[in-house]
């Protein structure tokens, strides 16, 4: 055969071979693979998510301070002391850039606290009601630190009690400077307080915008302490909870947070404020919540005064979703009560030397000096969630052996918890301390927290580890 002839004889077969259109119906199909559920609703849920956020920067990251109230030049120039931007984005998401300190204050408003509230007003209500003002007295107040270097959220509750002077005013106690004299003035007194900290931006809000931002992310599980019921027919301000671990909506947390008629005071209320803090953060900083940004931004814009803008809450909002409640440390300005309150005002006076060691070790302020107390004067407070009968005084005869003669069971109501793994808490914020407790024992996580005894050093939440490790000792025991 010719070459031709051999080219013509190859493509016929190669045409013979290729199947016919019913030949192809015929066949049996390919087996198609499965996607698994929990895949596609998390690209579902990544794609919901993206178009949201991305739509909404679109329009808002341009956008000036979220401020209900102008700031003077002066005051504005308090707030930018640190004049570089603390906030960037990179390929479109903000991100923190440098550490940044934030005023939050949470406030109270009443009728009464009002100023442009006339006399028919408060008649008609009839009782001294709470209304949608920023007019009132700071509640809560918090400096929260986001920094980017070690990854760490702080939060730094300052009583509202706590004793200042200040010029042309004289004694008077820090929750009123606000009402009298706006945000810029309340940040200044806070960072005199604090050995002259920078306080890069503030954030308030009140009650109402708590109980709408609480509802708009669906609530809240916390662990309630105690039953806790309480009745103000004045205010119209009833709370009645259990204990136990619970979800609350913006209501019922309302009154978990304002309830301060126990045996700690505003200092108990101020616990229980950081505990919520720390449910919300890490219950509500995941992907999913980025979905509901345009709603949370609707109640921000309309009750929450802030000098932050659009860009720097994202920030803000990214840095805590990456780093987690394992870089989270709750702490309480040092200080004490001057007396009880029945026989003058009370305050809470500061503890000078102590606040400098809390600044520099975790707001970069000063220099740290390093006092590890004394073993055997060692304040030690143990909580029992395991309610194992004599596990506590199993513990505190092991820790009388190693040293510590301080070490007592707390008389308060016994904790609502099942804790499996003991906790460490270092409630003066020196995790040394409670991590050479932790070590000794060989068991438990050390936390940075403000939750425990407030007359403690450390404080025990005592788990079922405990127990665990109490059974295998005494069987190792028996067995010798």
């Amino acid at each position: 055969m010719s070459k031709v002839e051999v080219r013509k004889v190859d493509r016929q077969r190669r045409k013979s071979s290729k199947p016919s259109p019913q030949m192809v119906r015929r066949q049996p199909a390919k087996k198609r693979r499965k996607v698994p559920l929990w895949l596609l609703l998390g690209l579902g849920s990544i794609g919901a998510c993206s178009a949201a956020a991305g739509a909404f920067l679109a329009v808002s990251l341009t956008s000036a301070p979220l401020q209900q109230r102008a700031l003077s030049a002066a005051d504005t120039a308090f707030f930018n002391q640190n004049k570089e931007a603390f906030s960037r984005s990179l390929l479109q998401v903000p991100e923190v850039s440098k550490p940044v300190n934030i005023l939050l204050l949470g406030i109270k408003t009443n009728l009464s606290d009002v100023k442009t509230a006339s006399g028919n007003e408060r008649k008609k209500a009839g009782f001294d009601a709470e209304v949608d003002s920023l007019d009132g007295l700071s509640d809560t107040i918090m400096l929260l630190r986001f920094d980017p270097q070690t990854k760490r959220t702080v939060f730094l509750g300052i009583p509202r009690d706590t004793k200042i002077e200040r010029t042309g005013h004289g004694t008077e106690k820090i929750n009123a400077v606000d009402r009298e004299s706006g945000p810029a003035a309340a940040a200044k007194e806070v960072s005199k307080v604090l050995g002259g900290v920078a306080i890069d931006r503030y954030i308030r809000l009140n009650n109402k915008g708590v109980s709408k931002l609480i509802d708009e992310l669906g609530g809240v599980t916390v662990t309630v302490p105690k039953d806790i019921k309480y009745q103000d027919d004045s205010q119209h301000f009833y709370i009645n909870l259990k204990a136990g671990r619970q979800h609350l909506d913006g209501e019922k947390l309302l009154g978990l947070l304002r309830y301060r008629n126990d045996a700690n005071g505003d200092i108990g209320r101020m616990q229980r404020q950081q505990m919520v803090v720390k449910a919300l953060m890490e219950q509500t900083l995941n992907p999913m919540t980025i979905a509901r940004i345009p709603q949370l931004f609707s109640v921000i814009q309309s009750h929450v005064d802030t000098n932050l803008t659009v860009e720097e809450l994202l920030a803000l909002g990214s840095f805590s979703m990456q780093n987690g409640k394992s870089k989270m440390q709750m702490l309480m300005m040092p200080g004490d009560y001057n007396g009880d309150g029945k026989n003058g005002t009370s305050y809470w006076l500061p503890d000078e030397k102590r606040i400098q060691n809390m600044m520099a070790r975790y707001f970069d302020r000063g220099t740290l000096t390093l006092e590890q107390p004394k073993v055997e004067t060692l304040r030690v407070k143990i909580q029992d969630t395991s309610h194992f009968p004599d596990a506590t005084a199993r513990l505190i005869k092991r820790l009388n052996k190693a040293g510590y003669q301080n070490v007592h069971l707390d008389t308060a109501p016994k904790i609502k918890e099942d804790l499996a793994i003991s906790q460490f808490i270092a409630q003066k914020g020196n995790p040394e301390v409670a991590e050479g407790l932790s070590k000794i024992l060989g068991i438990g996580e050390t936390k940075v927290d403000s939750s425990g005894n407030l007359y403690s050093d450390v404080t025990i939440k005592l788990g079922r580890d405990w127990i665990e490790k109490e059974r295998a000792y005494n069987t190792v025991n028996q067995k010798d």
